[in-house]
C-alpha cells in the first residue's frame, strides 16, 4: 500500500507505505528554506534531517584552506542526513540551500527510532542513499574527465529535474563552486552553451531553451544516477 498522501511534493515521503508514513507524520514540520539556508555544517551533530519539496541544496566538499567543490544535488526527490542513515551522526561536508524553497523537517533522534520501528522504512531510506552515492561518484568522474560546457550542461539537466521551472536562479558564485572552476570559466561554459542555443544566460538566471541539446551535450556524464534513482526508488 503506498502512501498515505499522492500529492506529498517530496517524492521519498510519497514512496513510503502508510504505516510507514505515519510513524513519521506527526513528527514533521513545514519549512521555508532560504537561500544559503544550513542543513548541515561539517563535522557538527545533524540536529535535523530535510526532505526537499521545492527549491535545491548542495552538498559540498570542504577541504583545508577552506575550498569547497560541490559534489551532490538534493531536490525533491530525496533528503539531507544521509550520515544519519548509515548510524553515524556528522558528516565532514556542508550542505546548505542554493536555491531556495520549502520542505519538511524531522529531529534526527525521531528518524533514527522510526527506521528501527520499520524496516521497510529503513530499506527505503538505503537506497536512497545508495543513489545519492551514484550520484556523488559520477560527479566526481564528470569533473575529471568531461569538458567545462559538458559538466555545466549536466548541472543544469540535474537542477531542471528537481525545479518545476525552465528558469533557473543561479549566480556566477554558485555556479564556480558547483563546476570547481573560476568565474572566467564559467562565463566561458555559458558563452558556449549560449552559442549553440541550449540556454539563455542573465544576470543571476540560467533559462533552459532546449533540454534535448543540452542531454546531447552532457553525454554520458548525465543519466546513470537518475536510472539508477527509478530502479532503487521509482
Amino acid at each position: 500500500m503506498l502512501a498515505a498522501s499522492p500529492t506529498q511534493r517530496n517524492r521519498l515521503l510519497a514512496r513510503l507505505s502508510q504505516r510507514d508514513f505515519q510513524l513519521l507524520k506527526a513528527h514533521l514540520e513545514p519549512v521555508v528554506l532560504k537561500l544559503r539556508h544550513d542543513l548541515e555544517k561539517p563535522n557538527r551533530p545533524i540536529e535535523d534531517v530535510y526532505f526537499m519539496e521545492t527549491g535545491i541544496a548542495s552538498v559540498v566538499a570542504v577541504q583545508s584552506g577552506e575550498k569547497r567543490v560541490e559534489v551532490g544535488l538534493i531536490g525533491c526527490e530525496g533528503m539531507s542526513g544521509s550520515a544519519v542513515m548509515l548510524g553515524n551522526h556528522r558528516s565532514p561536508h556542508s550542505t546548505y540551500i542554493q536555491v531556495e524553497g520549502e520542505g519538511q523537517r524531522i529531529k534526527s533522534d525521531k528518524i533514527r527510532k522510526a527506521m528501527e520501528d520499520s524496516p521497510s522504512l529503513r530499506g527505503v531510506f538505503l537506497r536512497y542513499v545508495q543513489a545519492f552515492m551514484v550520484q556523488t561518484a559520477h560527479t566526481a568522474i564528470a569533473n575529471a574527465r568531461t569538458k567545462l560546457d559538458q559538466r555545466l550542461a549536466r548541472w543544469i539537466l540535474m537542477a531542471h529535474d528537481r525545479v518545476a521551472s525552465s528558469t533557473l536562479p543561479l549566480t556566477h558564485e554558485f555556479l564556480s563552486l558547483m563546476l570547481g572552476v573560476r568565474r572566467a570559466g564559467v562565463t566561458e561554459a555559458l558563452h558556449a552553451l549560449s552559442e549553440q542555443g541550449l540556454i539563455r544566460a542573465g544576470v543571476g538566471k540560467i533559462t533552459m531553451l532546449n533540454r534535448k541539446g543540452l542531454e546531447r551535450c552532457a553525454g554520458v556524464s548525465y543519466g546513470v544516477p537518475e536510472a539508477e534513482f527509478r530502479r532503487l526508488i521509482g
